[in-house]
């Protein structure tokens, strides 16, 4: 182990013996007594050192024998150190993807931020690289989406839309002017290769030159330019990803109002039908409203998409995808998040399994639910 004090925490003593990691709330740490000795000794922890060199450094400094391995073992407890060669072997082969991983640095200070484990950031970044994620709808929101988890370094997106690139599909970390006529398909294929920290693995599905077995999805985005596929999604679109166990995630925009959410866990968390069972019978008419708006009867010939909402929207889908896709459970979960103009007032609604739905997740007890998210959701991140 080469001990290195998380550098994406900021340092700073909160009295003569006291010191603050971390500026925030929700990552702050606070460490003492910290002596003269003690506090020296904590800039020799960057990495460059082994644990053998720092003992022989501490003896150095006056510090006891012993006090190195119980302030090490401290510290990571703690979650305040990190270790430049942790991670193994796939977190080892990002490392010698130099040009890669300098794109990589900022989430990768991030990373190291949220996870515990000394060399858990790069870990988790490097298994980025084997996930395979599926887009549906690639207009303002869908197409960001896509760019921004291809920027973060997700190894294998496919992105499923039709027809081709309209003006109204232009967006700042979208589609670009250019792209207008062409082929959605292949726009948001160059949007990708453009987005991607180097080059993605080679397919080894049926199709790939090496014969081997294609990644299994560990996610659905749904993402669709009517964004009332989103808001009021039809039960009988995820019917597959039900019977499959697949997990997918609902997001767009629908006149003026954002959502993302609700996050799907089949059998685990409340689905498009338990959403549609559970508004049926708080408003009776609304049956015959969605007959009425999925018809397309009135539909306009360009959806409402503000371009700051639509931006929004897709940054925060895509870090409930990262979150999710790096092994915890965000706040999308079971659950949807709204924000309407012109106030942007985010809220939360809690989506609950239905007893009528045939997806399975009702009848539960809280803690079977808990259960059953964690094994799933543990065999995903694998």
């Amino acid at each position: 182990m080469h001990p290195m004090m998380k550098p994406a925490l900021k340092r700073a003593w909160r009295e003569r013996q006291t010191v603050q990691f971390g500026v925030t709330p929700a990552h702050a740490v606070t460490v003492g007594p910290v002596d003269t000795a003690t506090g020296a000794f904590l800039e020799l922890l960057d990495g460059t050192r082994g644990l053998p060199l720092l003992r022989q450094e501490a003896r150095a400094i006056g510090l006891p024998d012993g006090q190195v391995d119980a302030l090490v073992k401290r510290l990571a407890a703690a979650g305040l150190l990190d270790d430049p060669t942790a991670g193994g072997p796939a977190a080892d082969a990002l490392r010698k993807r130099a040009s890669a991983l300098d794109r990589l640095r900022p989430d990768l200070a991030s990373l190291s931020v949220v996870d515990p484990e000394p060399g858990g950031g790069i870990r988790r970044l490097a298994a980025r690289r084997a996930v395979r994620v599926q887009i549906r709808g690639a207009g303002r929101v869908g197409a960001t989406v896509a760019a921004v988890l291809s920027a973060s370094g997700v190894g294998r997106i496919d992105v499923l839309d039709g027809g081709r690139v309209e003006p109204w599909d232009v967006a700042p970390g979208g589609l670009s002017g250019e792209a207008v006529g062409e082929r959605r398909e292949t726009a948001v294929r160059q949007l990708l290769r453009r987005a991607a920290p180097d080059r993605p693995p080679r397919s080894t599905g049926a199709a790939g030159s090496r014969g081997g077995e294609e990644p299994g999805l560990s996610l659905v985005v749904v993402t669709p330019r009517d964004g009332l596929a989103a808001y009021a999604p039809d039960p009988a679109a995820a019917q597959d990803w039900i019977t499959t166990g697949t997990p997918h995630l609902y997001a767009g925009i629908v006149e003026g109002t954002g959502v993302v959410g609700p996050l799907v866990l089949p059998g685990g968390t409340a689905c498009a039908g338990c959403l549609e069972l559970g508004r049926a019978e708080r408003d009776p008419g609304r049956s015959r409203l969605l007959a009425q708006w999925r018809s397309g009867r009135h539909r306009a010939a360009v959806q409402a998409c503000d371009i700051a909402l639509a931006t929004t929207v897709a940054g925060m889908t895509a870090a409930h995808v990262l979150s999710f896709l790096d092994g915890e459970l965000p706040a999308s979960t079971g659950a949807r998040w709204e924000a309407s103009l012109p106030l942007l007032d985010w809220r939360s609604e809690t989506i609950t399994p239905h007893l009528d739905c045939a997806c399975s997740a009702a009848g539960k007890s809280e803690r079977e639910h808990t259960s059953e998210f964690g094994s799933q959701h543990a065999t995903m991140a694998r």
